[in-house]
């Protein structure tokens, strides 16, 4: 109870305003796996192999947030480079001008 009433004037907002969460479980979510990848990253063997987790991270990262599941964009993407996609239509590739044309060679 004590805990309640230290809290009292957030808790009121929180009944006031209906847009405000209860808790903060969807930010502590959202933080998890930037924990859980920091720590991965003490075993990427190098300062260069830990640029290149961070980019794909990014990449990855970047794809959910515009809505795009991040494994197959991914694969997607090195399908159309490998397939001889242009040069000069890369930006097409970028996961907010994305459009999924066709499954990927090798997923299924």
């Amino acid at each position: 109870m004590q805990y309640a009433l230290n809290r009292w004037d957030a808790l009121s907002r929180y009944i006031e305003d209906g847009r405000l969460s209860i808790d903060n479980n969807l930010a502590e979510r959202q933080l998890r796996g930037i924990a859980v990848t920091r720590k991965n990253y003490l075993f990427v063997g190098s300062d260069a192999g830990g640029q290149r987790a961070a980019i794909i991270h990014t990449i990855a990262e970047t794809a959910k947030l515009n809505g795009l599941n991040p494994e197959a964009y991914i694969a997607s993407v090195l399908d159309r480079l490998a397939n001889g996609h242009p040069i000069t239509r890369i930006d097409e590739l970028l996961p907010w001008n994305f459009r999924p044309s066709h499954q990927p060679t090798g997923v299924s």
